[in-house]
Parts: C-alpha cells; sequence; structure tokens
C-alpha cells in the first residue's frame, strides 16, 4: 500500500488508477483538487461515477465522503453532470 492508499476513501485500485494519471503523491492530489484529478481518472476509467469523485474530495479534506458537506455535494454533482 502506497501513501495515496492511506488516505480515506483510496482503496488500491483507484491508487493505482491515480498513479497511472500522474497523481503520485497526497500533495499532488491535494495540488490538483478533486474536480482536475476526476477528469485525468476519466481518461483511463470511462466509468467513473460520482462517487469516485466524491471519494477524491473526502480524501483531500481527510474524511470519508459520506460526511461531506451537502452543499459540497450538491457542487460536485453539478460538475459531474456538466462532464456527460
Amino acid at each position: 500500500m502506497g501513501e495515496l492508499a492511506k488516505l480515506p476513501n483510496i482503496g488500491k485500485k483507484v491508487e493505482e488508477q491515480l498513479l497511472q494519471a500522474g497523481v503520485n503523491t497526497p500533495a499532488e492530489l491535494i495540488e490538483l483538487g478533486s474536480r482536475k484529478t476526476f477528469e485525468r481518472l476519466m481518461t483511463i476509467d470511462e466509468s467513473s461515477c460520482i462517487n469516485k469523485l466524491y471519494a477524491l474530495e473526502g480524501a483531500i479534506q481527510g474524511i470519508r465522503w459520506h460526511h461531506l458537506h451537502e452543499e459540497e455535494k450538491k457542487a460536485l454533482k453539478e460538475y459531474y453532470l456538466s462532464l456527460k
């Protein structure tokens, strides 16, 4: 298990995808942000769903994605839908 998988919501598979997308450390994830990181992951896995976007934001904030504020979830959902 690498550094990224130590973050909340990031399992081995997502960590592998992050590494493929050029996100190698938690600091790089934070700097890039959940939205830009998600865009990179979409190029690797087109089936990436909104829960993965929530998971990335939760990892950046250091919390389980279930605990994101409803306003944040709403903004992320709007962003996600704009990609479709």
